[in-house]
């Protein structure tokens, strides 16, 4: 199966709208269109669609941070989305190489990932990409605003 990974654009909004329903994060066309134009503006983030016979499979947004502890920037995999069909067919590591490829063109120092503890494929997924787990040094803290 051939996966060709571009950059995501507003034709692709309804169906990032049906990857991120899947996700557990509904939302319509319309909101996924107004929040591409700030996406697809910002220099330091990369929204990358993955294709299989001409149609969207998956998605995968990543936005780099400048860090001050030192001279480089962190992406971050703010969302990485396959379609149930073509999970284990090469679409996510597809994806994840053309992320790592964006990050590294940003001037990232590392990359994160962060997911529920309960999506167990998924962590499967980033282990066997060669990310680690960093609970025991860090800790992932959030307040909304």
């Amino acid at each position: 199966m051939a996966v060709l990974v571009r950059p995501a654009a507003h034709r692709d909004a309804a169906r990032i709208a049906e990857l991120l329903d899947r996700l557990g994060h509904p939302a319509t066309a319309e909101e996924v269109r107004a929040r591409l134009t700030y996406w697809l503006g910002d220099p330091h983030s990369a929204l990358l669609v993955a294709e299989v016979d001409g149609g969207v499979a998956g998605f995968a947004a990543l936005h780099a941070s400048p860090l001050i502890e030192r001279t480089a920037r962190r992406g971050r995999l703010v969302a990485i989305a396959v379609d149930g069909d073509a999970r284990g067919r090469g679409v996510g590591r597809a994806l994840m190489e053309a992320v790592e490829t964006a990050a590294r063109r940003l001037d990232c120092h590392d990359l994160e990932a962060a997911g529920a503890r309960t999506r167990t494929g998924a962590r499967r997924f980033y282990t066997a990409l060669g990310f680690e787990e960093q609970c025991d040094r860090t800790s992932h803290l959030l307040k909304p605003l």
